[in-house]
This record gives structure tokens, C-alpha cells and sequence, in this order.
């Protein structure tokens, strides 16, 4: 029972700094007032000394991964001794299987939580940092996204699983946009082939850097074509979601039925295009699934227009 324990007693602590953290930060946009968020609970835990944050940030999504797997039945070697103790006894305590399913999902949904309020603290102390209104007694550490894409980087192995537990879309999208700039870097030298570069940080942007020939020829060379298309596929979701939620249902009766706008239209044929060119490119590969489920979507789109 050490196990559910455990995870019951994570989920309390996250839902006790969500708590604070949230009322703090709207209090914050009101007031602009850095001291009500260096004070709040989230903060000063990941300022002390005690709290190991790098080393316990960077096996987050690991961790995620693991809980998710073992969530869904999938991992054999993830089990918890609940679990093991269950099937192993002739009488299987349907109740505490059922429990402790459910302990290991909420634990997912709260580390997801704890991610995103960190993730949302580094922006808030950025703002605060231009503005001259943090010291010392802030501390500094290095922002949970640069530590998570660092570990994504290093562990490959990790990427598909996290990008399909994830499900936050800012986050996700602005991780696979870090991620994706770091093989689509400006080039330090302009030539006639790097003329024609637009530093766009969005997912747009990206698309349209990737239209360039020698552009996805490069990056299909350092991560493979694989990897593109993943980062391609969770990106056009992310991106979907954060349209969708963009456009409520007064803003679509005020467009006279256009029910999607521009950009994603434009967004749907640069995504159409970018497989188009990793195909011609490599003839023998394979579309993943997540691919073909994104190239459904942006077609599916495009032809409400047509």
C-alpha cells in the first residue's frame, strides 16, 4: 500500500500548491506585485536548498511515461506491488486493482498539472526579471522546459510516449517548437539559399522553413524522418486544440459560416506540403499513424473551404 500512498500524497501537495499558485498568479496580473508570486508555496519550494529540482524535474517525463504505460496495461515491468500481490493470489481484490488504476491516472493528470504551473512560474519570473523586479531571494534555476527538452533530446526513446501523455497543447506545441529550432537554426551567414529565411518562432513559421528543400533535407538527416513526422503530427494537434479553443461558438456565427480561419488554413496546406516533400524525399517511408490521422484533419479541413 507504501506505493498508493505515496501517490495520494503527491496529488494532495500539487492540488495544495495549485490552489495557491493560481489565486496568487490572477492577484499578480492585477497588481503586478512580484512579491505575491516569490511568496507563493510553488516558488519557495523550488528555491530551497532541499529541494533537489534538476534532478527531480529532468526524470518527469519518464516518470509520466512509466505511470501512463502501466495505466493503459501495457507495462509488464512497471508493476505495482498491489498489482503483482493481486495476481498473484488466488482471490484477485478487484477493488484495490481498481484503485490503484485510478491513483496511477489522477497522479498522471496532477504531474501534468505541477509541469504546467512550473512551466507557467518561469514565464512569470521572465516577465518579472525584464522589468527589474526580481533579486536574489528569487534564486535562479534553469526553466522546466529547457530541462525537458534537454531530456527528450537525450533519451529519444521517450518522445513518442510523452507527446501522446502530454496533453496540455500550449506546452506541447512550444516544447516541439524549441525542439524542432534546434535543427532549423537561422543560419549564421546569408547566402542566396538562406535569403529567403523568416525568423518565425510559430508553428507556421516552422512549416513554412520546412517547405525549403534543403531545409527538410537537413533536418531528416540529424533526428530522421520518423521524428518529423511525429513532431509535425503532435504539433498540428496542439495547434488544432489552441485554434479551437481560440474560437467560441459567437465568434463562429459572427464569420458568416467561415468556420476555420486563414492561418490555419494556411497551416493545414504547409502541413499537407511537408509530408508531400518527406515523401519525395524518402519513397520507401512509411507514414506513422499519428501522420496519417494529422493529414486526414488538415484535408478534412482544407475541403470545408473548397
Amino acid at each position: 500500500m507504501e506505493s498508493l500512498r505515496n501517490m495520494l500524497l503527491l496529488q494532495y501537495l500539487i492540488n495544495f500548491l495549485e490552489g495557491d499558485f493560481s489565486s496568487r498568479s490572477y492577484f499578480y496580473r492585477e497588481t503586478m506585485d512580484w512579491t505575491v508570486i516569490r511568496e507563493s508555496s510553488l516558488s519557495m519550494l523550488l528555491c530551497s536548498r532541499r529541494f533537489s529540482y534538476r534532478n527531480l524535474m529532468k526524470d518527469c517525463p519518464s516518470v509520466l511515461c512509466e505511470l501512463r504505460q502501466l495505466c493503459t496495461g501495457f507495462g509488464n515491468d512497471l508493476m505495482l506491488p498491489e498489482f503483482s500481490e493481486a495476481k498473484s493470489s488466488k482471490v484477485c481484490d478487484t477493488s484495490l486493482v481498481i484503485a490503484s488504476l485510478e491513483a496511477v491516472d489522477n497522479t498522471c493528470t496532477a504531474m501534468q498539472k505541477l509541469m504546467t504551473m512550473i512551466m507557467e512560474l518561469d514565464v512569470l519570473k521572465n516577465q518579472a526579471d525584464k522589468k527589474g523586479c526580481t533579486t536574489r531571494a528569487d534564486g535562479f534555476r534553469t526553466p522546466l522546459l529547457e530541462i525537458i527538452l534537454d531530456e527528450l533530446l537525450y533519451n529519444n526513446e521517450i518522445l513518442s510516449p510523452y507527446l501522446q501523455v502530454f496533453n496540455q497543447p500550449k506546452w506541447k506545441l512550444e516544447l516541439i517548437l524549441q525542439y524542432l529550432s534546434k535543427y532549423t537554426a537561422k543560419p549564421s551567414v546569408r547566402t542566396r539559399r538562406s535569403s529567403d529565411y523568416t525568423d518565425d518562432p510559430t508553428f507556421g513559421g516552422v512549416l513554412k522553413c520546412l517547405s525549403n528543400g534543403s531545409s527538410l533535407r537537413s533536418i531528416m538527416k540529424k533526428i530522421g524522418a520518423e521524428t518529423v513526422q511525429l513532431l509535425l503530427a503532435h504539433a498540428f494537434q496542439a495547434q488544432l486544440a489552441l485554434s479551437c479553443k481560440s474560437h467560441s461558438a459567437e465568434d463562429v456565427s459572427k464569420s458568416d459560416g467561415d468556420v476555420v480561419d486563414c492561418s490555419l488554413m494556411e497551416i493545414c496546406k504547409h502541413m499537407i506540403s511537408a509530408f508531400d516533400g518527406l515523401k519525395k524525399m524518402d519513397e520507401q517511408m512509411d507514414i506513422l499513424p499519428t501522420g496519417k490521422e494529422a493529414l486526414f484533419v488538415a484535408t478534412a479541413i482544407l475541403s470545408i473551404k473548397s
